[in-house]
């Protein structure tokens, strides 16, 4: 602001911070605690109106997602200097896992196909770190905050699981997603549960060998850039494979999408160093950046 400035406690600058004030109980009164013009929230899920109900697998509660669900869905990453260059892209993410997985066991251990002609476990609780912090959670959270920031850039985001309180999908559903919705691209976020506590680095899985021309090179491509935005957040692969890369036939979230698709792994949840990073909120921010940053470098080198 140029010009004089009025003194900071004088009659005008009460008046405003009065105005201001209404401004946002009349607000909060609109909108609730989503926010005054927040954008539309175009987040959906199995379950919403492009997909069965039953495919959510839920235990209770609504089939739709509110804004406020999703972690960092009222964000406002525009302020950070988006533009809307990724339009028309639709992207779908899948948070692995459930919050309600480890107490419906015997749903989640039902055999479904794997996409290769044979069967495995519709789901899995997933892994945790030492103090408890599960997977899902970490992985719903980022998610969220990744979503938001594709959305600012034009993308439609559509997630997999619509909270972090039910059950599945199974891994089919997951991986059939994508294509049912007519994505560009599928990427399915985890975090690993190595036994030995020393393991460190994140990696990405793509499906080997593809079953369709989407999981050949355009999802090579996609675990490329995914890799270098996550190096440029500072974060390191784990050695265990090259590039950070590894190939794999036995992931059926992988095996049944018929768009590019891969399967981030963050890092390890019980290395102590990476598990701080993973439970902080400035950690995790990193985590969406880096996984938002790679999705936007891929659809833009496939423009």
């Amino acid at each position: 602001m140029t010009g004089t400035a009025e003194p900071r406690n004088g009659p005008s600058a009460h008046l405003a911070r009065l105005v201001a004030c209404i401004g946002v109980f009349a607000c909060l009164g609109a909108a609730g605690l989503a926010g005054c013009a927040a954008p539309e929230d175009t987040t959906q899920t199995l379950g919403s109106s492009s997909a069965s109900s039953g495919s959510r697998m839920r235990t209770g509660g609504t089939a739709g997602p509110a804004a406020s669900a999703v972690p960092g869905a009222s964000a406002a990453p525009a302020a950070r200097g988006e533009t809307a260059a990724l339009t028309g892209v639709v992207v779908v993410l899948d948070p692995g896992h459930n919050g309600a997985n480890a107490r419906n066991a015997r749903t989640v251990a039902a055999l479904v196909p794997d996409g290769r002609g044979g069967r495995k476990a519709c789901n899995t609780t997933g892994t945790a770190t030492s103090s408890g912090y599960a997977e899902h959670a970490l992985v719903w959270d980022v998610a969220g905050r990744a979503a938001a920031l594709l959305r600012g850039r034009g993308a439609t985001v559509v997630l997999t699981r619509a909270d972090d309180d039910g059950v599945g999908p199974c891994v089919h559903e997951r991986g059939a997603f994508a294509g049912a919705h007519h994505a560009a691209v599928l990427v399915s976020l985890h975090a690993n549960g190595s036994v030995n506590p020393a393991a460190t680095g994140f990696h990405v899985i793509v499906p080997n060998p593809p079953l369709n021309p989407a999981q050949d090179g355009p999802s090579a491509e996609l675990a490329d850039r995914l890799v270098a935005a996550l190096a440029a957040e500072g974060f390191a692969p784990n050695g265990a494979y090259p590039q950070g890369v590894s190939r794999r036939s036995d992931v059926a979230t992988l095996n049944w999408s018929t768009v590019p698709a891969a399967m981030l792994e963050l890092g390890e949840m019980r290395n102590r160093a990476e598990a701080r990073v993973m439970q902080t909120e400035a950690g995790r921010a990193r985590y969406a950046q880096a996984v938002a940053a790679g999705i936007e470098a891929w659809a833009l080198a496939r423009r």
